[in-house]
């Protein structure tokens, strides 16, 4: 199961929000800003993730049905 490109980037998103939060800390509203860009990338990350396993659950369950209809 590859990672899709949109993935990709909001994972690379919240990697640079997370370093400018560490490098901006002194800046408490910017600090506090580029943070909650990262917990929401993470945050939509992981939701996506778990949706694209559950579908993978599905259609496994769906082929295994099949199959022992065929047996």
């Amino acid at each position: 199961m590859r990672p899709r490109t949109i993935q990709v980037i909001a994972a690379l998103t919240a990697a640079v929000a997370f370093i400018l939060a560490f490098m901006a800390a002194g800046a408490v509203l910017v600090s506090s800003l580029f943070m909650a860009v990262g917990l929401a990338a993470v945050a939509w990350l992981a939701w996506s993730l778990v949706g694209r396993v559950k579908l993978w659950g599905n259609i496994q369950q769906i082929r295994e049905r099949r199959r022992n209809r065929a047996a």
